[in-house]
């Protein structure tokens, strides 16, 4: 499971014209699920993304946390994460789970962010999206499990 995390003073997803997403500060969270991956690395990522200390405290150091700030979590599903592009010019997807796989697990996670306290919205599972970060820093981690 792989997650790409960006520092936002706002962002939102929408799909066919019309906006299903839409947090101010927080952070945008793009999900990748390949073929072994479980429950437990989801609840393990969620519980990782809503505990970092990636926003400004009082002091303006970075030592604060999403529920320090109030902030929400736009979570995104991308399969893309999953590619390889070590041969040729056109990436492999081969290592990104199947829909029936990582729709659950992307549930999962968000459910699991949610009950930590995290408000949090979603783009639709499988949809064209389109997606605007307003990267704030820019902070953008990547994390695995």
């Amino acid at each position: 499971m792989r997650a790409v995390i960006q520092r936002v003073s706002r962002g939102s997803v929408s799909v066919e014209g019309k906006v299903v997403g839409a947090i101010g500060r927080g952070v945008v969270v793009l999900v990748g699920i390949t073929h072994n991956d479980t429950e437990e690395q989801a609840k393990w990522l969620a519980r990782k993304v809503a505990g970092l200390r990636i926003f400004e405290d009082s002091a303006g150091k970075i030592n604060a946390g999403l529920l320090d700030v109030d902030g929400a979590a736009l979570v995104i599903s991308q399969f893309t994460l999953y590619a390889d592009c070590r041969k040729g010019r056109r990436p492999s997807f081969t290592a990104a789970a199947p829909p029936e796989v990582a729709e659950p697990l992307v549930e999962h996670f968000t459910q699991t962010l949610r009950d930590h306290g995290v408000p949090v919205e979603t783009g639709i599972f499988g949809a064209h999206m389109q997606v605007k970060i307003h990267n704030d820093g820019p902070v953008t981690i990547l994390l695995e499990r």
